[in-house]
């Protein structure tokens, strides 16, 4: 006979806890993330490396002319680059230097990347979290807007726009405000960015008009664009159409349920927006002169540095790769099917 009594107890020395398994498959799950995320950094790695050896031989580039005469230097140069050695031996003695924090000293300047780069990374990635800060809300209130007036002359305007908007690249876009604000157009704001050495560019605050408006006008037309695609399917949706039907009126329809729907794919675009930014905000520094990764990166191909230009693409290629973990972690924890899918 079974004693039916027991059966609980003895189910839960069987079955482990929910909680315990929904927590395993959430550790399996960042495990993977996270390897996935090493091995796109290892594969960067190796085209970085790649594409800046194919380049020719960068002692004949760096010194030009004076690469027959200058044989000190020469010699220099290729013992500072490891050019005595062979390509797999460079790559790991490259390799091993980015994971110990040591990716070398600049070929320019004669001092350690680690310290060249430090301030311009601060540089760079307060300027796209305060782009960040602007886009969000102004692309979401756009959408709103647009869906709100679907297929009527105002929705007709603002994709219209949208699409002009989004049709020009970053540094067109810059180079039109500098027309307009930082000529004899208006004349408001400063058309580049002019600060001390050793001095955060946001001490001034104008000058951190230009580069955040060129960023935020470049970026918002897609995720506006995308978020207002998801809002109106949403709104058709059965639910939203029981909620009307109950007198819920439109703007909180709009509001609550149809806006919090579309935070998800809104936060996947904006995350590849935000990582494109990591790439794309080369061009706005260049433009205003902005103290960034960027502006260093083009300097840095200019001067012939190897050793920057590898360590700044390796740079890019993490805040890219750490944006879209934060983004799928992101979408998961606000979709409750995502989660359980994950739990289960």
């Amino acid at each position: 006979m079974v004693d039916v009594a027991a059966l609980p107890d003895a189910l839960e020395e069987v079955a482990p806890p929910a909680s315990r398994h929904g927590a395993a498959a959430w550790g399996s799950w960042l495990l993977r993330r996270l390897g996935l995320a090493v091995l796109t950094l290892w594969l960067v790695s190796v085209l970085v490396f790649v594409a800046t050896t194919a380049l020719g031989d960068p002692v004949r580039a760096i010194l030009g002319k004076d690469y027959g005469s200058d044989k000190a230097r020469v010699a220099e140069l290729e013992a500072q680059l490891h050019l005595d050695q062979s390509p797999v031996t460079r790559y790991l003695h490259w390799l091993g230097g980015l994971l110990t924090g040591d990716p070398g000293s600049s070929i320019a300047s004669q001092r350690p990347v680690s310290e060249l780069v430090g301030a311009n990374v601060v540089n760079t990635l307060v300027l796209v979290l305060l782009a960040a800060i602007v886009m969000i809300p102004v692309a979401f209130g756009i959408a709103m807007i647009s869906a709100n007036f679907r297929r009527r002359r105002p929705d007709t305007v603002i994709q219209t726009v949208m699409l002009a908007m989004a049709a020009l690249p970053e540094f067109v876009i810059g180079i039109l405000l500098v027309a307009v604000f930082s000529t004899t157009v208006l004349h408001v704001l400063p058309a580049v960015t002019l600060s001390a050495p050793g001095v955060h560019p946001w001490n001034d605050p104008k000058t951190m008009i230009m580069p955040v408006a060129t960023l935020v006008l470049a970026v918002a037309p897609y995720v506006s664009r995308i978020v207002r695609a998801t809002l109106l399917e949403v709104l058709d949706s059965d639910y939203v159409e029981l909620a009307r039907l109950k007198g819920i009126p439109e703007s909180v329809v709009m509001r609550k349920h149809a806006l919090l729907n579309a935070i998800v794919p809104g936060i996947q675009v904006i995350a590849l927006q935000l990582a494109w930014l990591a790439g794309g905000v080369v061009l706005v520094e260049k433009v205003f002169n902005y103290p960034g990764v960027g502006n260093q990166l083009v300097d840095s191909v200019n001067n012939h540095d190897v050793p920057m230009v590898q360590a700044l693409s390796m740079i890019i290629a993490g805040v890219y790769v750490v944006v879209n973990l934060v983004a799928d972690l992101l979408s998961i924890l606000l979709t409750p099917r995502a989660r359980t899918a994950i739990s289960s």
